[in-house]
């Protein structure tokens, strides 16, 4: 296991998790791998993790949402960092398409950059501002999975979403949150965790 490539081990885990991915898909959520390790110790886009946890907690936990998206849905990503969970989706799914928003500069250029080299350029608009500040936006699906300060964000996400489905990865504060809003929300346990989980707001 010790010499086994980020490719095999995302095939291997992507088959135990029951993720149909074609080989060409695993090619490019490897590449992505290579590019966020890459930018990491400048950008901090993610913890460390070694390659299995890297690949189960963020390639393989992004896609959970997919089930929730419809074919051609355009969806989008607030604070995505590193590309979670847009770009997995994006590459698994080529009828997908996402705007990004992310407040930090070099991290939105890095989006910009990752998308290019990933293929994905015209299906990803990436908008470097405060999610506050966008109007206008196309899309009926909202995700974020790593915002910072989440749970004081919270509020102002729900209000400028309203209307919105949001598919929101968190964990019991994430939940506090939402019951404090008094939001109706379905919560999904996400693979071999027990303390993250996918939330679907309703309507």
């Amino acid at each position: 296991m010790g010499n086994e490539t980020f490719e095999h081990i995302l095939g291997r885990m992507a088959d135990q998790l029951g993720h149909k991915v074609e080989p060409e898909a695993i090619e490019k959520l490897a590449a992505h791998y290579d590019l966020v390790m890459e930018a990491n110790p400048l950008l901090h886009l993610t913890g460390p993790v070694s390659a299995e946890e890297f690949a189960e907690r963020h390639t393989l936990e992004s896609l959970a949402i997919l089930k929730f998206l419809p074919i051609g849905a355009k969806f989008i990503d607030v604070g995505p960092g590193g590309g979670f969970p847009s770009f997995p989706c994006l590459i698994v799914r080529p009828d997908l398409s996402a705007i990004l928003i992310e407040s930090k500069v070099k991290k939105a250029d890095f989006l910009v950059d990752a998308a290019g080299k990933l293929g994905l350029s015209d299906r990803v608009v990436v908008i470097n501002k405060q999610f506050e500040e966008v109007r206008d936006l196309e899309g009926d699906y909202v995700t974020c999975r790593a915002l910072d300060k989440f749970s004081e964000k919270l509020p102002r996400l729900l209000r400028r979403f309203a209307g919105k489905q949001l598919l929101l990865f968190g964990g019991p504060m994430l939940r506090d949150g939402l019951n404090a809003a008094h939001r109706t929300f379905d919560e999904i346990l996400l693979p071999n965790s027990e303390r993250r989980f996918l939330f679907v707001l309703a309507t």
